[in-house]
């Protein structure tokens, strides 16, 4: 759902507790926290009895902070805002409980300023488990938030998004008619999502091309995120779409599989991918570079985190080509960061994404979840790429003249450079 680069905590168990790898890019099948927060000391779930709401009223919550500016933080003030929506508002019986209580969630989250720290509800929360899982209804493709405009970051290859002629780097201006303009990723998502055989009008500009409507049939998206291929010429192809639930074991796999066949050189495909677990991008790292750190954390007490290789190095030797596009971010940069700063491969393609910050995600109470930005990540060689992406050693742009031809000069140039390496 999201392009992720996060860090995943549940309390249950040890064995649930995953790092991924997220730019807030979603799958498109794709009281406020104080309040919240001032429950947990009182409660264990927050609920919205008239008991809670004197609780909230109560002199220990009034004036019981200041913002960094030292201005006094009155937390009557929403139950003030509460009252008078459910009291005044035009269609007060239009709108509940459950809607204002999750709304003001949201709405504190967005007020942090970061496209990628985010309060998602029961649905939302489910909607975005289903996706790490690879299984959804929609349009099969990656939307994320770039320049403030909703942006076509990945449509996923064979999708009904790809069939319909969508593209990465597509601007979505409108959704059946209705404009994006001043949604959230989270917003435009809904309207973008809905069920199988339904159709949904995207209005997209492509580069400085006029808009044009391109209508997408809804389907059921079930996803395996790793495709192979040994080819007749020697050369193993392993394309990576996403860093989900399935990726780990599939892409062992592939390691096995290569071991056996013992290929001239390997094309790891990234493009198009928007990340995922962050562990598994460290794990597929760790099959070329033997030791060192894959990633570092950065965190805002300037403290460093540094997730090292797991040692494997099976791949170490086997000449590697990385293919990237602007629809690579979060886990797939690292990837490809670690490859190139480590000289494990050579990087052909366009520049990525650059999605350079980590995000923490809490399961909460009653189903939903929160992602915040907690970190920024760097490369091996200490290269922050948030908003400038990786620069691939060798620059090859598939145009979309290629693309209605259905020619792949970078995958053409990727299979070029390992016909001439000697193993």
């Amino acid at each position: 759902m999201f392009h992720r680069i996060m860090r995943k905590f549940n309390n249950i168990s040890r064995e649930s507790y995953k790092k991924l790898s997220l730019t807030l890019i979603a799958f498109v099948v794709l009281a406020s926290i104080f309040v919240a927060g001032f429950y947990s000391g009182q409660k264990k779930s927050v609920n919205l009895s008239s008991a809670s709401h004197l609780i909230a009223y109560s002199p220990e919550a009034v004036n019981a902070d200041n913002d960094k500016s030292g201005q006094a933080i009155d937390f009557n003030l929403y139950w003030q805002v509460w009252d008078s929506l459910k009291t005044d508002y035009v269609d007060k019986n239009k709108v509940n409980d459950a809607d204002l209580f999750y709304g003001s969630l949201k709405g504190l989250a967005a007020a942090a300023g970061d496209p990628y720290t985010v309060f998602m509800d029961p649905k939302e929360s489910k909607e975005f488990s289903n996706d790490l899982a690879g299984t959804f209804e929609g349009i099969g493709a990656e939307v994320g938030m770039r320049n403030d405009i909703t942006t076509i970051i990945s449509p996923l290859d064979g999708m009904p998004a790809q069939k319909a002629g969508v593209r990465a780097g597509d601007k979505i201006y409108a959704v059946d008619g209705v404009s994006t303009v001043g949604l959230t990723v989270s917003e435009a998502v809904a309207k973008i999502r809905g069920p199988k055989d339904t159709k949904v009008v995207l209005t997209i500009i492509r580069g400085k091309e006029k808009p044009r409507d391109i209508t997408v049939t809804r389907s059921v998206i079930i996803v395996k995120s790793v495709k192979t291929e040994m080819r007749a010429d020697g050369i193993y192809v392993v394309r990576v779409s996403n860093f989900n639930d399935d990726t780990q074991d599939l892409f062992n796999t592939a390691v096995n599989n290569i071991l056996v066949k013992n290929p001239k050189g390997i094309i790891l495909d990234l493009r198009n991918n928007p990340g995922g677990y962050l562990e598994t991008a460290v794990n597929m790292a760790s099959e070329w570079v033997e030791a060192g750190p894959i990633v570092a954390e950065q965190f805002n007490d300037n403290r460093r985190n540094e997730y090292p290789s797991n040692g494997s190095g099976r791949l170490k030797n086997i000449p590697t080509i990385v293919l990237v596009n602007e629809g690579s971010a979060s886990a797939s940069e690292i990837l490809a960061g670690a490859l190139r700063d480590y000289k494990k491969a050579t990087i052909v393609g366009e520049t990525t994404y650059g999605k350079g910050s980590v995000q923490s995600l809490s399961n909460l109470s009653g189903g939903a979840s929160l992602k915040i930005t907690i970190a920024h990540w760097l490369t091996p060689a200490g290269d922050f790429i948030n908003e400038k992406g990786l620069t691939p050693n060798i620059e090859v742009k598939l145009t979309p003249a290629d693309a209605d031809k259905g020619l792949d000069p970078q995958f053409d140039k990727a299979v070029e450079l390992l016909k001439t390496v000697k193993k």
